[in-house]
C-alpha cells in the first residue's frame, strides 16, 4: 500500500536556494526566522500530513461532505483532524504576530500547504481559503473588525470563506445581484451564493465569510461593488459568539473530485436578511476581494505542484513494486520501472513538479519582499514580480498537474482506472485547479492584459535578462551543461520573440490577445521551469558532495527537462505567432 511522503528536503532546497529564504530572514518582519527553524516547520508540518491528513483522503472521497437541514455535515475525522490542525498552531503560521500568528514568510506557508494538499487536498481548501480571508480583512478592514475577527481566525478557531460567484455571474461579477441594505452600524445581505468552497462545516464555532454585494444607487457594473463581511454566528462585545446569522447552506455541489470539501450553495436573508459589515469603502469591493483571490490563485497553483507530487510519488512507487515483462537488456522479468517509456513517464512527471514547485516558490518569496522590504523601490519592484508571475504559477502549474496526474494513472495502467489505487483521485481533483480562482484562459488574459501590457513589457523583459544571466553561468560550467545552456539560451530568445511581436499587435486588435495567451502562458511557463531547473543544476554541481544522491538527481532532471520539456516552448511560440484568424474564422453557427 502506498504512503505518501512529505517532500521536505526538495522543498527546503527551493526555498533556500532559488527563493532566497536567507535574504527574507534578513528583513525586519522575520529577523526571528531562519533556515533552520523553517526546516524544522517543513518537518513538522510533513509528519502532520503523512500521519494525519493523508490517511482520510480516501475517505473523503468515498464519503464527502453532506449537506442536512441546511448544515454541512463534513466526512468523519475531519473535525477531529482539524482541531488537530489548530493546536499545532499550523493556521497561524505566516499570520502577523499582532494578532497571534506566527510571522513566518508567506513563501514558508506556500510549502507547508503544499503538504497538506497533497496528502490531502479537500482538507488543505479550508486553511487556505481563511488565509486568504485574512489577508483581505488585515489589508482593507476597519481596527474594529480586524480587533474582532483576526485572532480567532489566525488561530484556526474561526474559517474564513469567500463568496463571489452567483448562478448569473460565473467569471462576469460584473452582474452580481445580491444585495446590501444599510440598517444602523451594519447592512443586511440578500442573496444566493454558488461554488462556496467550505462555505458552512461543523468543525469550528463560526465561519467568517467575505461577500460581494451591491449597495441601493451603486454604479452599474464592477464600479458598484461593495465587500462585506458577513459571520455564520454574529459576535458579542466580549468577543464571545452571539446568536445565529441569516446565512445558511442550502446544499453541496457533486463533483467530479475533491469530494471531502463542501462546495455549497449559500443562501444570505432568506428570513430577516444576513447581518454583515462593510469593508473599507462602498463601490470598492471587487479590488479588496483581489488581495483574497490572488493569494487564492498563487497557492492553487501550489494545489496544482501538490497533486502532481502525490500523483508522481505513487506512480514511482507502484512502477518499483509491479512485476511485468522484461525490459530491454534485462535477463529476466523485473518491475515496470525498468521499461524505457516508464521511464519517460516518471522523468516528465518528476520534472515538471519540481519546475512548478520552484515557480510558486519563488512568486511567493517575490510578495514576501513586496509586503515587508524595508526599501520603497525594493517593495514596489517585487510586487511587480509577484504579479507578473503570479497568473503564470496558476495557470501553468494547474496544467502541469493534468498532465502528471494523467501520466500517473498510465504509469498504473489499467489498475490505474480502478479506484481503489487511488490514481484515479488525484486525476479528478487535479482538474477543478485549472478552473477555479479563474479559469488558465483568464490566467492567460490577465497575464497578456494586465501584467505584459500594462509597463510595455519591461518588467518581462527584465525577466527574461535573469534567464539570460543563467544561462551565461551554464556556458562556463563544462560540457555536462551544454544542452541545457542551449535550451535556455532558446527559450529566452523565443520569450523574447513572441513578446516583441505581441504588444504592438494586440493594441488594435481585440480578438488577437485572447486567442493566443493560453498558448503564450504555457511558453512562459515552460521556459521559466527549466530556467529555475537550470539554476538548479548549478547550485547541486557545487554542493553534490555534500549530498551525492540528492544533487545528482537534481542535475539529471534538469538535463532531462532541457531535452524533453523545453521543446515544446517552440511548439507553443509557433501557436501564438501563427496569430488568431484561424481561431476566429468559424462563424457561430458552424460549431
Amino acid at each position: 500500500m502506498f504512503e505518501y511522503s512529505a517532500p521536505v528536503k526538495d522543498m527546503s532546497f527551493v526555498l533556500n536556494e532559488l527563493a532566497g529564504l536567507s535574504d527574507l530572514c534578513e528583513l525586519p518582519r522575520f529577523e526571528e526566522t531562519n533556515p533552520e527553524l523553517v526546516d524544522t516547520v517543513l518537518e513538522e508540518a510533513g509528519k502532520f500530513a503523512v500521519g494525519v491528513l493523508a490517511p482520510l483522503n480516501t475517505a473523503g472521497d468515498l464519503n464527502g461532505a453532506q449537506c442536512v437541514d441546511n448544515a454541512v455535515v463534513e466526512t468523519a475525522g475531519f473535525s477531529q483532524a482539524y482541531q488537530q490542525f489548530v493546536d499545532g498552531g499550523w493556521a497561524a503560521l505566516p499570520g502577523n504576530p499582532e494578532y497571534g500568528g506566527m510571522g513566518l514568510p508567506e513563501s514558508v506557508g506556500l510549502a507547508a500547504m503544499e503538504m497538506w494538499a497533497a496528502a490531502n487536498m479537500s482538507f488543505g481548501l479550508c486553511p487556505m481559503l481563511s488565509q486568504g480571508a485574512i489577508n483581505a480583512i488585515e489589508s482593507h478592514a476597519s481596527a474594529s473588525i480586524k480587533n474582532t475577527y483576526l485572532e480567532k481566525m489566525i488561530s484556526g478557531e474561526w474559517t474564513g470563506a469567500m463568496n463571489l460567484t452567483e448562478s448569473d455571474a460565473g467569471s462576469d461579477l460584473a452582474v452580481i445581484r445580491s444585495s446590501a441594505l444599510p440598517e444602523k452600524d451594519y447592512y443586511r445581505i440578500n442573496g444566493t451564493k454558488i461554488y462556496i468552497t467550505w462555505g458552512d462545516h461543523q468543525m469550528t464555532e463560526n465561519v467568517v465569510h467575505l461577500v460581494l454585494a451591491r449597495t441601493p444607487n451603486a454604479p452599474e457594473g464592477v464600479k458598484g461593488i461593495s465587500l462585506f463581511l458577513v459571520p455564520k454566528f454574529l459576535v458579542n462585545s466580549d468577543g464571545s459568539i452571539g446568536d445565529r446569522n441569516d446565512v445558511y447552506a442550502v446544499s453541496v455541489e457533486h463533483k467530479l473530485g475533491i469530494h471531502g470539501s463542501p462546495t455549497c450553495v449559500m443562501s444570505f436573508g432568506e428570513n430577516e436578511g444576513a447581518i454583515g459589515y462593510l469593508i473599507g469603502e462602498e463601490n470598492k469591493g471587487l479590488a479588496y476581494m483581489f488581495t483574497m483571490m490572488n493569494h487564492a490563485r498563487l497557492n492553487v497553483g501550489g494545489q496544482g505542484v501538490a497533486v502532481s507530487d502525490r500523483a508522481y510519488q505513487q506512480a514511482a512507487a507502484y512502477a518499483k513494486d509491479r512485476v511485468q515483462g522484461q525490459a530491454p537488456g534485462d535477463r529476466e522479468k523485473g518491475s515496470i520501472i525498468r521499461h524505457p517509456d516508464v521511464r519517460r513517464m516518471l522523468m516528465v512527471m518528476r520534472s515538471l513538479t519540481e519546475a512548478s514547485r520552484a515557480l510558486c516558490y519563488v512568486t511567493s518569496s517575490a510578495f514576501d519582499h513586496a509586503h515587508h522590504a524595508v526599501d520603497k523601490q525594493e517593495r514596489t519592484l517585487a510586487n511587480f514580480r509577484g504579479e507578473l508571475l503570479t497568473p503564470i504559477a496558476k495557470g501553468w502549474s494547474t496544467e502541469v498537474a493534468q498532465e502528471v496526474s494523467s501520466l500517473g494513472l498510465q504509469v498504473h495502467g489499467g489498475m490505474g482506472f480502478i479506484e481503489e489505487t487511488g490514481a484515479a483521485q488525484f486525476m479528478r481533483d487535479a482538474r477543478i485547479t485549472t478552473i477555479y480562482e479563474g479559469t488558465t484562459g483568464i490566467q492567460a488574459n490577465d497575464f497578456v492584459g494586465r501584467k505584459l501590457m500594462r509597463d510595455e513589457g519591461r518588467e518581462f523583459g527584465r525577466l527574461i535578462e535573469e534567464v539570460r544571466a543563467t544561462s551565461d553561468l551554464l556556458s562556463v560550467g563544462g560540457a555536462e551543461f551544454s544542452t541545457i545552456t542551449a535550451s535556455l539560451i532558446e527559450g529566452a530568445k523565443t520569450l523574447e520573440e513572441l513578446s516583441g511581436w505581441l504588444l504592438p499587435r494586440a493594441k488594435n486588435n481585440q480578438q488577437l490577445p485572447g486567442a493566443v495567451a493560453v498558448n503564450l502562458l504555457m511558453a512562459v511557463g515552460t521556459v521559466l521551469g527549466g530556467w529555475l531547473l537550470a539554476k538548479s543544476s548549478l547550485i547541486a554541481k557545487e554542493k553534490i558532495q555534500e549530498d551525492e544522491p540528492f544533487y545528482s538527481a537534481k542535475m539529471v532532471t534538469a538535463r532531462f527537462y532541457a531535452e524533453q520539456i523545453m521543446p515544446r516552448a517552440g511548439a507553443y511560440g509557433k501557436a501564438v505567432l501563427s496569430g488568431h484568424d484561424s481561431t476566429m474564422a468559424l462563424r457561430d453557427d458552424q460549431f
